[in-house]
């Protein structure tokens, strides 16, 4: 289709300016349209990237897709590091050795249903059928971590939740990493060579051991009494500089990245920096994920004739999406039940794993990057096909499962501990109980973190307040 628009003229500076705009204009007025729906931003963004490129209005020219390579590298990043802020060695200690047990059962059912789907249903190949099981362990922390702060879920599930999910994207990686080493020969009946296949299991624990040391760096850099300017500052580049160095030796920044922030987490104690980042790496998903949309080609969903085969992209990526689904709810069950965890979360754990968005599209971008061609363009055609429709049902079941496992309540008898008789022993009125309530969760919100120009500036009224009360006095 020819350009809505055509940039031919411009230089390619003004191309990439101009379409970074059109994407994050567009991509914000997509989320209007999808809340009126109750479906998730990601949603939103894909189908942006969709609408906007190639195969659709061809408004954002490929010369655009092909200079911004590096964005899933670094979306993967910071995506990595909001999710190693969970593996908090005190959490850790109280369950962290059944989580892992759990985590590696759920993902190696899921891995296992995935992988016999693939090469014994469908005849695709093994290297193909290895990186597809892979991609299918791995769960969205971003769709999942929106759905805890929205609810205000907390407790011991929400825990065991936010572990299992940083454990599964660590799982991801590594069976992850080995099977790219093996697809990256186009020969398809290539013996697996042991080298292979211990190769990137080193190469990654060399990137977390770099990961963890970046950690160290950034802790040494960033002070309490920096400036949250400066905090930013420091920790953006850090991030940035890790992910470059990770390019550098083709490795994936996701693991070390997760250890960076795991190492930052245990030694400050401090969540600050994660909750700034949580304001500054929006844009640079919303790129990353309209990007991802860019390449889709809805007509080769249909096609009956296509690089994998005779079955339709379309077939393959619905009956994916069914599959993971089956196992990652009976592996986490499975898992949960042999490592004698609680009834709620062996029945409401896999319910709340079924999102797939962020590190598996980033992965897939990756992976279609070693394979090449027109196998990594079916792969990546397959993983964003599945993750819209993950996006529109796991939310939802995620929600569901917060609220069946006691997690949260909108109820103020629930989210409140008051004492509903007085000292008497008579029961309190209806009034009394609420206004205590009230005072309870205003007790409960987080405190305002004043930094040294509002000090000042309230130090300033204060004396200005002292001043003319002595005025008025005399």
């Amino acid at each position: 289709m020819t350009n809505v628009f055509n940039f031919d003229f411009l230089p390619s500076s003004s191309v990439a300016v101009i379409s970074i705009s059109i994407i994050l204009l567009f991509g914000f007025l997509a989320t209007r349209l999808t809340k009126l729906i109750k479906l998730p931003d990601v949603t939103a963004y894909i189908l942006t990237g969709i609408l906007l490129g190639q195969y659709v209005f061809n408004v954002v020219p490929m010369t655009f897709v092909r200079s911004t390579d590096f964005l899933p590298d670094l979306a993967l990043s910071f995506i990595a590091f909001s999710t190693g802020e969970f593996f908090k060695i005190d959490a850790l200690r109280k369950g962290g050795i059944k989580v892992i047990i759990s985590s590696i059962i759920e993902s190696s059912l899921v891995a296992i249903l995935i992988y016999s789907l693939a090469r014994f249903i469908f005849h695709l190949s093994m290297p193909f059928s290895l990186v597809l099981s892979s991609l299918a362990i791995a769960t969205a922390p971003a769709s999942i971590m929106m759905t805890i702060r929205t609810t205000g879920a907390k407790g011991e599930f929400v825990e065991n939740l936010l572990q299992t999910i940083a454990l599964d994207d660590v799982l991801a990686l590594l069976v992850y990493s080995i099977a790219v080493e093996i697809c990256r020969t186009t020969n398809q009946t290539v013996t697996i060579d042991i080298i292979r296949v211990i190769t990137p299991i080193i190469t990654n624990l060399i990137a977390i051991a770099v990961g963890a040391f970046f950690g160290l760096v950034l802790k040494t850099f960033i002070q309490e009494k920096s400036s949250n300017d400066n905090r930013l500052i420091i920790a953006i580049a850090i991030i940035i500089g890790y992910c470059g160095l990770c390019t550098v030796f083709d490795v994936s920044p996701l693991l070390g990245c997760m250890a960076m922030a795991t190492v930052y987490i245990n030694i400050s104690e401090n969540d600050r920096l994660f909750k700034q980042l949580n304001y500054f790496t929006p844009p640079i998903l919303l790129l990353f994920f309209v990007r991802s949309g860019l390449n889709f080609n809805i007509g080769s969903l249909f096609e009956t004739s296509n690089p994998l085969g005779s079955q339709p992209l379309l077939l393959i990526s619905i009956t994916y999406f069914i599959i993971r689904i089956i196992g990652k709810y009976s592996g986490s069950y499975i898992g949960s039940k042999i490592t004698g965890k609680t009834d709620i979360i062996c029945k409401y754990l896999g319910l709340a794993l079924f999102p797939q968005a962020g590190v598996v599209i980033g992965l897939a971008a990756l992976g279609a990057r070693v394979i090449g061609g027109i196998q990594g363009e079916a792969l990546n055609t397959i993983i964003v096909t599945s993750s819209i429709m993950y996006e529109i049902v796991g939310p939802i079941c995620a929600k569901l499962a917060l609220q069946l496992s006691g997690s949260y309540s909108n109820k103020l008898e629930d989210i409140t501990n008051v004492n509903e008789y007085d000292e008497q022993g008579k029961h309190k009125s209806s009034l009394e109980l609420l206004i205590e309530r009230i005072n309870q969760i205003q007790e409960d919100l987080p405190k305002h973190d004043i930094n040294e120009d509002e000090k000042a500036y309230e130090e300033a009224i204060e004396e200005m307040e002292y001043y003319y009360s002595r005025r008025r006095k005399r």
